[in-house]
């Protein structure tokens, strides 16, 4: 298992200098646009070229890696916030993202699990074919689509809630009052359909097939009753590939959504990695990039290690 361990690590961290790598060539092939003011055009290339921007992309690159591999510099914002350390400016954006998409999960998990073990109680049912049918429409419909809606209807329209998030002002600076969570809910909900949707479908595809397996039948030729082979047997089975990606669910609540982010102006780390791109700011796109990349690797990791740790049966990288 330590062997296994070492080597998923080696790999994630080949896998991570490799996408930073492309990222950072890619962001240095877009072409730098002067403005039109002579004086601030002579500092910006000044500027350019004390940082080493002129310098070979591949030069540029081996500077930043060192950087950061043996300093974690993720340099500073040029464009965005003039001097200001990406890293600091990343942490000042985390709550509001980190926030919004674990109550997105702490609401999408226990009722997509509640529909997947409904739709699979009553298989090939009416109630498992509307499930089902609603599930499908769910999976199949982008969440910003669900955003306007959502929008459109309870904000606009009938003014249930509030159109887009409410400041750190107005709420009266904390992330955690009542009027925050209040103006957080459609994109709560917004975020939610497709959680619930895709938890909704792995649950019923385990459970049904954990249903129709030998030692169920077994359990009911026991003397279980059906209610408790279900929840002492068929459950417990059908949350070992099930709880995994839960965990990853956790850990990606680090990187929030883009495009929701944006529609209901959450200062999150999505509306600073569109800026980023937008104001062609490079430390600030590459420190969002290590970000995204490093949590979506270590999720990957934690996903199949946590195998071994819910079903003591499993062990990765054992001996035959």
């Amino acid at each position: 298992m330590l062997k296994y361990v070492l080597k998923r690590i080696a790999l994630m961290l080949v896998t991570f200098l490799i996408i930073i790598s492309i990222c950072f060539v890619l962001i240095k092939l877009v072409p730098i646009t002067d403005g039109t003011d002579i004086i601030q055009n002579e500092i910006e290339k000044a500027k350019r070229e004390a940082l080493g921007y002129n310098k070979p992309i591949i030069v540029q690159l081996g500077i930043y890696l060192k950087n950061l591999i043996f300093h974690l510099d993720l340099g500073v914002s040029w464009k965005k916030e003039r001097m200001v350390d990406v890293s600091s400016m990343i942490a000042r954006r985390l709550p509001p993202t980190m926030i919004l998409n674990f109550y997105s999960l702490i609401f999408s998990i226990p009722i997509g699990i509640a529909l997947g073990v409904f739709a699979a109680l009553k298989k090939n049912k009416w109630q498992d074919h509307c499930v089902s049918t609603i599930v499908m429409i769910f999976v199949s419909v982008p969440s910003f689509v669900y955003a306007f809606l959502l929008q459109y209807f309870l904000a606009h329209k009938w003014k249930l809630l509030p159109l887009i998030t409410s400041s750190l002002v107005d709420a009266g600076g904390s992330w955690f009052s009542w009027k925050m969570f209040v103006s957080m809910i459609l994109p709560i909900l917004a975020l939610s359909f497709g959680s619930i949707a895709g938890l909704t479908r792995f649950t019923r595809a385990e459970l049904t097939e954990t249903l129709t397996s030998d030692y169920m039948l077994l359990a009911r030729t026991k003397g279980l009753t059906k209610r408790q082979a279900v929840v002492h047997h068929a459950l417990k089975n059908a949350m070992v590939p099930i709880l995994p990606s839960i965990i990853s669910s956790f850990i990606s609540i680090l990187s929030g959504s883009l495009i929701i982010e944006g529609i209901f102006a959450v200062p999150g780390i999505g509306g600073l990695y569109i800026e980023s791109v937008n104001l062609l700011d490079y430390d600030l796109f590459m420190g969002c990039n290590v970000f995204y990349i490093f949590v979506g690797l270590a999720a990957g990791i934690v996903v199949d290690l946590s195998y071994g740790f819910i079903d003591p049966r499993i062990r990765m990288g054992a001996s035959k």
